[in-house]
C-alpha cells in the first residue's frame, strides 16, 4: 500500500486521463455509467468532503475575527449556509453512490488513499456544529443547543470509528513502506481532535450541568486519543522526511497536513479548559445553570486548569508554526504542481491553526495573536477563493470527476453488469 500512489493525496484526481472502461485487450466499448449523472456519482470520492472542511473553517474564522464587524459576520453566515448545502448535497451523492453501486464500497475501502479520506466527513460536519452554536443558539435558544449536541455525539462516534478502523485497515493490508508514507495518514486520526474541540464549543452553551460534565469528559478523552496517535504518525513522517525526498509534486500539499492536529489541538485544549473553569465556578457564565456548592477550592482549581490549557495551547501553536514553515518552504521550492482536490488541504490545516491563534489572542489578551489571526484569516479566505474557483472550473468540465479505485473493479462491474 502506498499512501502517495495517487496524486493530490488520493484526492480523486490522477495524472492518467481516466481508467479504461473495458478490460485491457478488449474491443472498445461504452457504458451508460461513463456519462451524465451516473459518471459523477460513480466517481464521487470521499475527498469531496474536504470542500466542506475548507468552507466551514472559513465561516468560523470570519465569525470569530478579533476585530470584527456586522457585515463580515453576515458573510460568515453566508459561508455557513453554503457549507450546509454542500454537506447535504455531498452526503446525498455519496449515499447514492454506494446504494446504486455497492461494489464500489469494497474497492474504495481497500484503496490505499481513498479510504483514509472517510475521515473528512466528520471534520466537515464539526465545522457545521460549531457554527450552529455560534449563529443559531443565540437566535433560537436551547433547542438549537441540543440540536448541536445531538449532532456532536454522532460526529464523535464517526470520528472514533474512523480513528480505530482505518489505521487498522492500513496495518491489516500490510503493504505500507516508509518511503511512500505521507501525512495523509493523519486524516482518519485528526477527526478525534476536531470532535474534541467542537465538544468544548458545544459544552459552553448546554444549560444542564450534567450534560456539560459528560460532554467535557468525552471531549478530553477524544482529544487525548487524537493528539497521541497524531504525534505517533508525525514521528514516523519526520523519519520519512529525514531519510527520503519530499512527496511527489502531485501530493506536495500533504506537507501542510501536520499543521492541523497541532492547530486544532491547541484550540481544543484552550476551549475545553475554559469551559472546565466555568463549570467549576457555579456552572459558569450565562450559558450554564448555576450550581449551589462551595467554590472555595473548585474556583482556584478551575483557574489553574485554564492556565495549564493556555500553556499547552501555546506550545502546540508553536509546534504548528514550525510545521507551517516546513510546508511553506517545501511548496515554494516545488514548481508547477498540478491542481487536484488535494489543494483543499491548504485551507483546513492553516485555518485551524489560525483559529488557535484567535483563541490565544482572546485568552491571553494579546495584540500580537489578534493581529496575526486577522492576517491569517485573510490568507485562508483568499486561498478558499482560489481553490474554489479551480474546483468549480474542473467540475463544470467534468475533468475532476475521476475515482482511481474504480480501476480495481472487474470489467463487468465497470460496465454495471453482474460478474
Amino acid at each position: 500500500m502506498t499512501i502517495t500512489s495517487e496524486p493530490g493525496l488520493g484526492s480523486g484526481n490522477d495524472s492518467e486521463s481516466s481508467p479504461p472502461s473495458c478490460p485491457e485487450g478488449a474491443a472498445p466499448c461504452t457504458s451508460k455509467n461513463d456519462a451524465g449523472w451516473r459518471r459523477i456519482i460513480r466517481n464521487f470520492t470521499p475527498s469531496w468532503f474536504t470542500v466542506t472542511m475548507g468552507t466551514g473553517i472559513v465561516s468560523i474564522l470570519l465569525h470569530n475575527l478579533p476585530y470584527n464587524t456586522d457585515w463580515i459576520r453576515w458573510i460568515s453566515v453566508g459561508f455557513f449556509a453554503l457549507n450546509v448545502f454542500l454537506m447535504t448535497a455531498f452526503t446525498t451523492i455519496s449515499v447514492a453512490r454506494y446504494v446504486l453501486y455497492p461494489q464500489i464500497w469494497c474497492v474504495m475501502i481497500q484503496h490505499p488513499t481513498q479510504s483514509v479520506f472517510l475521515g473528512t466527513f466528520p471534520m466537515g460536519l464539526a465545522t457545521i456544529i460549531n457554527m450552529i452554536v455560534f449563529v443559531c443558539v443565540p437566535a433560537w435558544g436551547n433547542w438549537a443547543a441540543y440540536l448541536a449536541w445531538g449532532l456532536w455525539w454522532f460526529d464523535l462516534a464517526i470520528s472514533l470509528i474512523c480513528c480505530v478502523s482505518l489505521p487498522f485497515l492500513v496495518i491489516h493490508l500490510g503493504k505500507t513502506n516508509l518511503a511512500s508514507l505521507t501525512a495523509a495518514l493523519l486524516l482518519p486520526i485528526v477527526p478525534c481532535v476536531v470532535a474534541a474541540a467542537s465538544g468544548g464549543v458545544v459544552a459552553n452553551v448546554l444549560p444542564d450541568p450534567s450534560h456539560v460534565q459528560t460532554t467535557l469528559i468525552a471531549s478530553y478523552m477524544s482529544w487525548g486519543i487524537g493528539v497521541f496517535f497524531s504525534v505517533l504518525i508525525l514521528a514516523m513522517y519526520q523519519v520519512r522526511l529525514s531519510n527520503h525526498a519530499l512527496p511527489p509534486r502531485e501530493a506536495i500539499v500533504s506537507v501542510l497536513l501536520p499543521v492541523g492536529p497541532f492547530g486544532q489541538g491547541g484550540f481544543g485544549i484552550a476551549k475545553l479548559t475554559q469551559v472546565t473553569r466555568k463549570f467549576l465556578s457555579h456552572g459558569g457564565g450565562t450559558a450554564m445553570a448555576a450550581r449551589d456548592y462551595d467554590t472555595t477550592y473548585t474556583e482556584p482549581l478551575g483557574l489553574l486548569i485554564e492556565g495549564i490549557g493556555a500553556c499547552i495551547a501555546l506550545i502546540m501553536w508553536g509546534i504548528g508554526l514550525v510545521w507551517l514553515a516546513y510546508a511553506v518552504i517545501s511548496i515554494a521550492t516545488t514548481r508547477n504542481f498540478p491542481f487536484n482536490m488535494g489543494w483543499w488541504g491548504f485551507t483546513f490545516p492553516l485555518g485551524v491553526w489560525v483559529a488557535c491563534t484567535t483563541e490565544l489572542g482572546s485568552v491571553l489578551h494579546s495584540t500580537f495573536f489578534s493581529v496575526t489571526a486577522m492576517i491569517g484569516s485573510g490568507c485562508v479566505f483568499l486561498l478558499w477563493l482560489v481553490v474554489a474557483a479551480c474546483t468549480t472550473k474542473q467540475a463544470i468540465s467534468g475533468e475532476i470527476f475521476f475515482a482511481p479505485c474504480l480501476k480495481n473493479l472487474s470489467g463487468a462491474e465497470r460496465l454495471g453488469k453482474k460478474s
